[in-house]
């Protein structure tokens, strides 16, 4: 395979020739300490702004055991809350979307404007002296990178816009503000570590092997590199068709997307930002992953699409080409990652090689290690190593 690579990291430490041990992938107590080490303060996408566009309308996410709702507001102004009452914790909204005049909790019917502020409470007299000013929903930071609403738990990892710095020339022609929805948010559980995930998404000397689909259309060429938080790869779309009929009518039906550089008209780009969102770009639209954790062994896949408005034939072809495409991809990968976890809790596994192809693998477990030093360690510390940090 003729692979184009970038890693901003020189190779200095030993550790960078092999992989993670395997206990990290099914460690709950590793799992704890990545908690608290980056995981919380990781950006998460919602949506995007156009889907809460009017006031009232609101998305939910589910993330590490705590609910965020994101909510515009009569002033325009969109803010995120954790979706827990202030009176006695209940959850206020159930589902991923809807639209309210006020958030009212369905267990004591304490009322919440679309800004956050506690704006009534049944039985009002039983709480003398109560003070509705201090007591209005938790906030959640916010960012909004190009028209997509991301949340995070705890500060302490790069904005969105810091982590795609390097490659905000290259997104910008796609025009993100104006993308809109295609299709529903799918959540797909899986008993899988997120690493394990995330690795596989960093990994391209698999697609020949586990992805002849890929293969066919975007040959065996990969363009791959390592920025310091967002690894990025790219491939052309093959100008020989695909011996498969969607394959091959994905090819034909492509229209030209005029908007974007000639360069690109072809082209499939892929970020995945550390540690866990990714998302694809192609010519006729741009698809949103996340994997977020939930234990040690088990995630959630959520993923949905986006695309610029365009009734032409062809278009609306080559997106559901391009699904069923993926959702082949996504098959296979679930099947190839899923031996993975299981090799991975065998005591017999060591830490493998990395080529030095594998700048992306490098630059994840370089970091990983930084943060966590017991990610160093061939095996698990003692019982309760956490506790002191």
């Amino acid at each position: 395979m003729a692979t184009h690579l970038k890693s901003i990291h020189p190779t200095a430490d030993p550790l960078d020739d092999v992989s993670l041990p395997g206990w990290l992938y099914h460690d709950p107590e590793f799992f704890d300490a990545e908690k608290r080490a980056f995981l919380r303060a990781s950006p998460q996408v919602v949506c995007h702004e156009s889907e809460i566009a009017n006031p009232g309308e609101w998305r939910t996410i589910d993330f590490l055991g705590e609910s965020v709702i994101v909510i515009r507001g009569d002033d325009g102004d969109v803010r995120a809350f954790t979706n827990v009452c202030r009176h006695r914790g209940s959850r206020l909204v159930d589902g991923e979307g809807g639209c309210a005049k006020v958030l009212t909790c369905p267990y004591h019917a304490w009322s919440y404007a679309r800004d956050g502020r506690l704006v009534g409470v049944m039985h009002r007299h039983e709480y003398p002296g109560l003070e509705v000013e201090k007591l209005g929903l938790v906030s959640v930071a916010l960012e909004n990178w190009r028209g997509f609403l991301f949340v995070r738990l705890e500060e302490g990892l790069p904005s969105v816009h810091d982590m795609m710095a390097p490659y905000e020339h290259e997104v910008a022609p796609y025009r993100f503000e104006d993308l809109r929805a295609i299709g529903r948010v799918t959540l797909r559980p899986r008993d899988l570590n997120w690493k394990t995930i995330a690795d596989n998404y960093s990994d391209h000397l698999h697609i020949p092997v586990g992805h002849p689909g890929l293969t066919r259309l975007f040959g065996k060429r990969y363009s791959i590199e390592a920025q310091d938080w967002v690894d990025r790869m790219e491939g052309e779309l093959r100008d020989d068709e695909s011996s498969n009929p969607s394959e091959r009518a994905y090819q034909r039906l492509l229209p030209e997307a005029e908007h974007l550089p000639p360069t690109h008209r072809r082209k499939w780009l892929y970020y995945k930002l550390f540690p866990c969102v990714a998302f694809d770009i192609y010519p006729d639209q741009v698809d949103f992953m996340q994997w977020l954790p939930v234990s040690a062994t088990t995630s959630v896949i959520r993923e949905i699409s986006y695309a610029l408005p365009d009734d032409r034939r062809e278009m609306r072809a080559a997106r559901f080409l391009n699904w069923r495409i993926n959702r082949r991809v996504n098959a296979e990968d679930t099947e190839l990652i899923s031996r993975v976890q299981h090799g991975m809790a065998s005591p017999t596994y060591v830490p493998g090689p990395l080529g030095k192809s594998e700048v992306c693998l490098r630059s994840f477990s370089r970091k990983l290690r930084g943060l966590i030093p017991e990610a160093r360690l061939e095996r698990p510390p003692a019982p309760g190593w956490t506790r002191g940090n």
